[in-house]
């Protein structure tokens, strides 16, 4: 593998590291009762980063989230893929685009863009895929423009998996529906109504309260809503998203790997996932939209973030 890369932006008294290793999230330090506070989970040394088994702040695909029994079938053909939590797929298989080293180029302190190509077949997936992801910071808020472009139909959907130190936050997430799952957590193909369960998270609650029993969560929400909104450990987190789902988890399966950045534990349910993303094992569940990369028409999606001190 080529020598990691790693390009740190700048504005005011906020700064994102970002690593050519699976594109991924480093480090974003705020500042935070007169001193500068990681708000996200990372290691130290960005080769820590080659044995990273639980996503720490990368780009996961080609398709995020679980493939059930790790094949699916598209204009009559079958493909097979890693089956890395078997008997299913998950988060692009163990050689998936957050194991890769994307090219690096900053534009100045606020912007850097990473480029990769996925290659025909690659991990089992039909066609060369060429990825673009933008990032630029502005203020307190992190953008991320992702494009996919393909010279033939396949299956894109991509999620950034940052954690964010957000300790037991309270969330409000705009749906009315989620899809729940059997117990390996692969969606049954219903789309339930939300009203009623712990997890409603329509007005803003704790999350503690939505799981009561302390097993944790890991579900897809349909939005019918852009805007995602998060409190905890004394930070405000605003979400934009273009996506039509949410995943959210409480990273009960955390462990630490590696030296982590400084004051930081990881450990279960000390951070929280919130990963826009489209439908969960839609390429094998009729009913759910397919997302897909064609010569006609790229994969784009746009996420912003925000991260500020709680001063409410």
């Amino acid at each position: 593998m080529e020598q990691i890369r790693r390009h740190v932006l700048s504005d005011g008294e906020v700064s994102v590291a970002v690593l050519s290793l699976g594109c991924i999230t480093q480090d974003w330090q705020v500042p935070m009762a007169g001193k500068r506070m990681p708000v996200v989970l990372g290691y130290r040394d960005p080769a820590a980063y080659l044995y990273n088994p639980c996503y720490l702040g990368a780009i996961v695909g080609r398709v995020a989230n679980r493939i059930s029994g790790a094949v699916f079938e598209l204009d009559g053909v079958r493909y097979p893929l890693d089956a890395n939590e078997p008997p299913h797929h998950l988060h692009g298989g163990a050689y998936g685009l957050h194991s890769r080293n994307w090219t690096l180029e900053a534009d100045g302190a606020r912007a850097v863009q990473l480029r990769l190509t996925s290659a025909d077949g690659e991990g089992g997936y039909p066609g060369r895929l060429d990825l673009c992801v933008t990032i630029t910071l502005e203020g307190h808020r992190l953008t991320y423009e992702i494009e996919a472009r393909s010279n033939r139909p396949t299956p894109v959907n991509l999620a950034q998996h940052s954690y964010y130190a957000l300790g037991d936050a309270s969330v409000h997430i705009p749906a009315q529906v989620y899809t729940p799952t059997d117990d390996r957590m692969i969606p049954t193909a219903a789309r339930d109504p939300i009203a009623g369960h712990s997890f409603d998270f329509k007005t803003t609650k704790p999350v503690s309260l939505a799981d009561p029993d302390g097993a944790g969560l890991d579900m897809n929400f349909i939005l019918d809503g852009t805007r995602i909104e998060a409190r905890g450990s004394g930070l405000q987190m605003v979400m934009e998203t273009d996506q039509p789902c949410l995943q959210l988890y409480t990273a009960q399966h955390l462990v630490q790997v590696a030296e982590p950045l400084k004051g930081q534990t990881h450990k279960p349910r000390s951070a929280l996932c919130l990963e826009p993303q489209g439908y969960p094992n839609a390429v094998n569940t009729p009913g759910f939209p397919l997302s897909l990369a064609t010569p006609e028409e790229p994969y784009c999606q746009r996420l912003s973030v925000s991260i500020r001190e709680d001063t409410t």
